[in-house]
């Protein structure tokens, strides 16, 4: 407890700058001032609402935000241009996935359109089971466009999915509840939309960053 509380101490002295400041900076050092990185997800989230507006772009969009917050909070440097060549570089692969996912939406929107209306039979359960794919597949689509890099394609991102999920499913879970919590919000407001997006582009960027408790 102690140790603790002295620990406590020496970072708060180093950061107020009247003592010795830590030889090595914390692993995102450019996360460290709330105010600007709170300023830095809503400019995202305009960014990439604009850039995916088509649809069929949104997931390129989502690719560039998220390695534009990486970037960020790392303090390596994240010029705007940056995102925009990473939009340009994810762009034509990530408009057939664009399209796959417009079209998967539109089917589900569908589903549970006649589920409301009482045209299908146990419409209650269809609907549900319609909002829970709908949501695996907006987390899928967003931790697909996490793993995109220039380097591996969106071929790449597709393919290493299972493994992802595989090698941490409470993080697969997370980005699922981020993408649901954009279609919440976009029901409750649709200008809250863009915010939802900047929150759900800063998850992808941090979940695979979090501290995880390690199996012996």
């Amino acid at each position: 407890m102690a140790m603790g509380k002295a620990e406590r101490e020496a970072r708060r002295i180093a950061r107020s700058g009247s003592g010795p400041t830590n030889a090595e900076p914390g692993a995102n050092p450019g996360a460290s001032g709330a105010f600007a990185l709170l300023g830095e997800v809503l400019l995202v989230g305009i960014i990439v609402t604009f850039l995916g507006l088509p649809l069929v772009t949104l997931p390129a969009a989502l690719a560039a935000g998220i390695r534009h917050l990486r970037r960020f909070a790392r303090a390596d440097g994240s010029p705007y241009r940056a995102l925009w060549r990473d939009f340009l570089r994810a762009l034509p692969a990530g408009l057939a996935v664009g399209a796959g996912a417009v079209v998967l939406a539109g089917v589900l929107a569908l589903d549970i359109v006649l589920a409301g209306s009482g045209a299908l039979p146990g419409g209650g359960l269809i609907a549900t089971a319609g909002w829970v794919v709908a949501a695996l597949a907006g987390g899928a689509l967003v931790l697909a466009a996490g793993l995109w890099s220039p380097d591996l394609g969106w071929a790449g991102a597709l393919r290493a999915l299972p493994t992802a999920v595989g090698a941490d499913p409470a993080g697969a879970a997370y980005h699922a509840i981020a993408a649901a919590f954009v279609a919440l919000a976009g029901w409750m407001l649709v200008p809250l939309v863009v915010p939802a997006i900047g929150c759900a582009t800063l998850a992808a960027a941090a979940v695979p960053q979090r501290p995880r408790r390690r199996t012996p």
